[in-house]
């Protein structure tokens, strides 16, 4: 499963507008990461925002999703991890609270700026979703069906580092309350740990 999860950021390691030329196709189709989607500027079809008894705000469905639906796409400002860095300290935090998603080595989404909805779906350790990378734009896709009011979640699986602390596991605490609950929104430890 090639996918690309919500990652913490890096430890230690780390617009002008210009005017356009008139034509007479004013609508031409954009394509690619820049192609309008109707999740982006319209209420999404499948859920709606509500409190969550897991984390602050949550997405709930509001019809019946059936499994390999793709939701929504996870948007907001591309940056760069060194960016992020500087955005987002952990050491100045309380808890974690960030919804950057990785994208590559370089890049990741800021959904705090120019963000959607998705930025709201929880975690869980028993996730009824899934981020899916494709070609460099994160999709939330149902991965059973999902019946009508269930809270939308997936597994973050923060990137987990050989230097992890067990003050990292609580600052990095999962609230999911699954009976598969790892305790952490970190990725699980690999067999060999």
């Amino acid at each position: 499963m090639a996918t690309s999860k919500k990652s913490p950021k890096r430890g230690k390691r780390g617009s002008k507008g210009t005017k356009t030329k008139s034509t007479s196709r004013s609508t031409g189709a954009r394509r690619g990461i820049h192609a309008r989607y109707p999740w982006k500027e319209e209420l999404n079809p499948y859920f709606e925002l509500r409190t969550s008894a897991i984390q602050g705000t949550g997405a709930f469905a509001i019809r019946t999703i059936r499994k390999g639906t793709r939701i929504i796409e996870y948007v907001g400002q591309r940056i760069s991890w060194r960016t992020a860095d500087k955005r987002y300290d952990d050491e100045k935090m309380n808890r974690h609270h960030t919804f950057l998603f990785t994208i590559d080595d370089k890049t990741v989404i800021d959904a705090a700026v120019k963000g959607n909805d998705a930025r709201f779906i929880n975690h869980s350790c028993a996730p009824n979703c899934e981020a899916i990378n494709d070609r460099k734009r994160i999709f939330i896709e149902a991965i059973k069906t999902i019946p009508a009011g269930t809270e939308l979640v997936y597994d973050y699986q923060y990137e987990r580092s050989d230097d992890h602390t067990p003050e990292d596991e609580k600052f990095y605490k999962c609230r999911c309350g699954a009976p598969t609950c790892r305790g952490t929104i970190l990725a699980p430890k690999s067999s060999g740990d």
